[in-house]
């Protein structure tokens, strides 16, 4: 009678620790990183995303040239050397020496169009830079789900053997006192081998995800000292499809990338008219005649721009901005269809973990503790048995897989909204 008091209180501490842990509710573990941090290090860190950035500074380089001014010439004479004349003359008697300095003059704000071509450039690019990190960002949240879901994985399978050595236990005992057949303690003590696979499985599979989150952040510590923490859980309530669709057309960099591009292109068409405007070259020039003679003068050259004045830039130029308006409105599509797509599957995630929350988890532990109690005390046979702790496994494991998409479905939403409209780690 005290053993069966003990399992009693055994089963029932070992449910609410399952449900516990099902519920995500934070365990007293190993301090981790938490995913703020993880973020953090993973942008000081991350070779293609530091890559990337640097891809940014050329533009920003590149602006300084689209503004520089055209460098002036400088021409320097010496002419009417004579050295095949009369020996008793000098060669350089008659020489004659000029110099003259030249300089394309811009017309059209030619330079400024440059500069703001060059600007408008550098904001693609630098919403392009927050793009690649938008979607490198869900990759590691998915990793970083994937780790807390193995840790969830690892603590189940620990505290289902720790129950099921309990039981085997009390098994052992009843043997003893002739309560129970050899053939039935065999076959319970056989089954803790699926126990001990379990672990064994989810031991590799966190290792795995810990390995890939390391990758993604460039970091080198050892497997076995690098661990993370959050919350494993539903996280807040759904808003309106509205409000998301709202969110993401403020925050996307990638639409905001199509929408710089119209403007961009816009400007290179000004720039493609200037350039097809007339740029006149002033030059000074001073010089010599013998016998030092000086003088100086004035030159304008001016091309006439009769066959080429830029129309064939003038007309691509015209034609990308009405390509840039097509593909700004492509890419607001492929925003809504990201939205509606992530919203979709967070809200079925949601609905599918509810029915656990409210009853299944509870609900699992309480047949699998009923069903215990009854095969031990005859009630129930071995199959029985069995059965219910295989249901209850299946049931608890379920639970922490729909956490785990929905978390990954969060994030997921984060990346259609351009923004974290979920961050509950």
């Amino acid at each position: 009678m005290q053993i069966l008091k003990f399992r009693a209180r055994k089963t029932c501490r070992a449910g609410v620790v399952a449900l516990l842990l099902a519920s995500g509710l934070p365990a007293a573990a190993q301090q981790g990183l938490t995913w703020e941090q993880v973020k953090a290090k993973f942008e000081a860190a991350n070779p293609v995303l530091k890559a990337d950035a640097a891809n940014v500074e050329e533009m920003r380089a590149e602006e300084i040239t689209a503004y520089l001014r055209p460098n002036p010439q400088l021409s320097m004479t010496l002419d009417q050397i004579t050295p095949y004349r009369d020996p008793s003359l000098r060669p350089l008697t008659n020489a004659l020496t000029t110099g003259n300095v030249s300089y394309l003059h811009e017309r059209e704000h030619k330079r400024e169009l440059r500069l703001e071509s060059a600007q408008e450039g550098t904001q693609i690019t630098q919403s392009l830079h927050v793009d690649l990190e938008r979607n490198l960002i869900f990759g590691l949240r998915s990793a970083f789900v994937q780790t807390l879901q193995a840790k969830a994985v690892l603590v189940l399978a620990k505290a289902d053997l720790e129950y099921y050595d309990k039981i085997i236990d009390i098994s052992r005992a009843r043997f003893k006192a002739g309560d129970l057949a050899k053939i039935d303690l065999a076959r319970i003590e056989l089954q803790r081998v699926q126990y001990e696979s379990e672990i064994e499985t989810a031991i590799v599979n966190l290792r795995s995800a810990k390995i890939q989150l390391l990758l993604l952040l460039d970091d080198r510590t050892p497997v076995d000292q690098f661990d993370v923490t959050g919350v494993f859980d539903l996280g807040p309530a759904l808003q309106p499809l509205s409000d998301y669709h709202q969110i993401a057309l403020d925050n996307r960099p990638d639409l905001r990338a199509a929408i710089e591009t119209i403007q961009q292109s816009r400007t290179n068409h000004k720039l493609a008219q200037a350039n097809g405007s007339t740029d006149p070259t002033f030059t000074v020039d001073a010089g010599a005649t013998p016998p030092l003679d000086p003088y100086f003068g004035f030159n304008i050259s001016i091309p006439l721009r009769i066959f080429d004045r830029n129309q064939g830039e003038k007309k691509r130029t015209l034609i990308d901005i009405d390509r840039s308006q097509q593909a700004e409105e492509a890419a607001k599509a492929q925003v809504f269809s990201d939205v509606d797509d992530a919203y979709e599957l967070v809200r079925s995630n949601i609905a599918l973990i509810k029915p656990y929350k409210a009853q299944y988890l509870e609900q699992s532990i309480y047949v699998r503790d009923t069903v215990t109690f009854a095969y031990e005390h005859g009630g129930a046979s071995l199959m029985d048995f069995l059965n219910a702790q295989s249901d209850c496994r299946v049931v608890q494991l379920a639970y922490l897989q729909l956490i785990g998409a929905y978390m990954t479905a969060a994030g997921q939403m984060n990346l259609a909204v351009g923004h974290e409209v979920f961050n509950d780690n």
